[in-house]
């Protein structure tokens, strides 16, 4: 017989497993470039990268720079991206939730049904899902009436040659030539739609479809869209964002991060510091609310929707 693996156990296992795989990146991350290196400097190639630079040309009359609503945009999908992680986390590892919340249903909605009672980890979660989908729908809205939306949306088949070409300049590390005020790079391109116009929308299909607001009397409707589905994408959308967040964070500090930090933050091309002052007084307003997102702070902001208890 075996003993069962103590919960320290299991601990130093996951962390010795978290160690290999990171290990074994960074071990295929420095032998991609060398290959790179490699690549570049055949004349088949430098050729090649001399025929598709990395950029893909915009639209005629494609606008130059950012407006201020962008950087108020950056901001709310910042913060609210970060805590949704975090409490989308709480909520799959919690198996003892310290309070549960019950929706009011006398309020505007109404079921013919008791109301289902969640943990608070899961109706904060919620309630910050409701708020990032408002302020996504206020986004594009926003982008496509001021025609940034050619700026992250591909209108050439060149993109993808010149995707990779920003690739494979990336990984020799020689990089792309960054002039993200006019025009980003074609695998800047690819990220921010897919971002915005993929990975979002998953997230939301499948988040929803896990909630209690989907309709589970709904056969039809249920089989055609399983929950098993939703599950397996729910996960790998959310590393898909914590991915996308680290690389573009490292991307921010390393091409300049005075300038890059303007363009998102101050709406200006200089290398000021405004936008560093921005950036830096909303990593203290979100770090902020993750600590106060506590159950003794949201129990009352909870109680205004429902009624919270153990």
């Amino acid at each position: 017989m075996t003993a069962r693996s103590t919960p320290k156990k299991q601990a130093t296992n996951t962390w010795a497993r978290a160690g290999i795989i990171a290990g074994s990146l960074v071990v295929l991350l420095v032998i991609a470039v060398f290959v790179a290196r490699w690549l570049v400097g055949l004349e088949s190639v430098k050729t090649w990268l001399e025929t598709y630079t990395g950029h893909s040309a915009l639209p005629t009359g494609a606008p130059v720079g950012f407006p201020a609503w962008l950087g108020w945009q950056h901001f709310l999908n910042v913060f609210f991206l970060v805590l949704i992680v975090r409490t989308g986390w709480q909520v799959r590892t919690n198996t003892r939730p310290a309070a549960h919340w019950v929706r009011n249903n006398k309020g505007l909605v109404r079921t013919k049904g008791a109301p289902t009672k969640i943990s608070l980890d899961l109706w904060f979660h919620l309630t910050l899902d409701a708020l990032w989908v408002l302020n996504g729908i206020v986004f594009i809205i926003v982008l496509f009436i001021s025609g940034q939306w050619v700026r992250i949306v591909p209108t050439s088949w060149d993109i993808f040659p010149n995707a990779l070409s920003a690739g494979l300049q990336y990984l020799s590390l020689d990089w792309p030539t960054e002039t993200g005020w006019v025009n980003y790079n074609a695998l800047q391109v690819l990220a921010y739609f897919v971002t915005v116009f993929i990975a979002a929308p998953l997230a939301i299909a499948t988040g929803l479809r896990m909630s209690g607001a989907w309709p589970k009397q709904a056969k039809a409707l249920n089989k055609a869209y399983p929950m098993e589905l939703a599950r397996a994408l729910h996960f790998p959308v959310m590393i898909y964002f914590v991915a996308f967040t680290v690389v573009h964070v490292a991307l921010v500090l390393a091409t300049g991060v005075l300038r890059n930090l303007n363009h998102m933050y101050a709406a200006n091309d200089s290398a000021g510091f405004a936008g560093l002052i921005i950036f830096a007084v909303s990593i203290v307003v979100i770090v902020g609310v993750w600590f106060l997102a506590q159950p003794v702070f949201l129990r009352p902001l909870a109680s205004l929707t429902g009624k919270v208890g153990k």
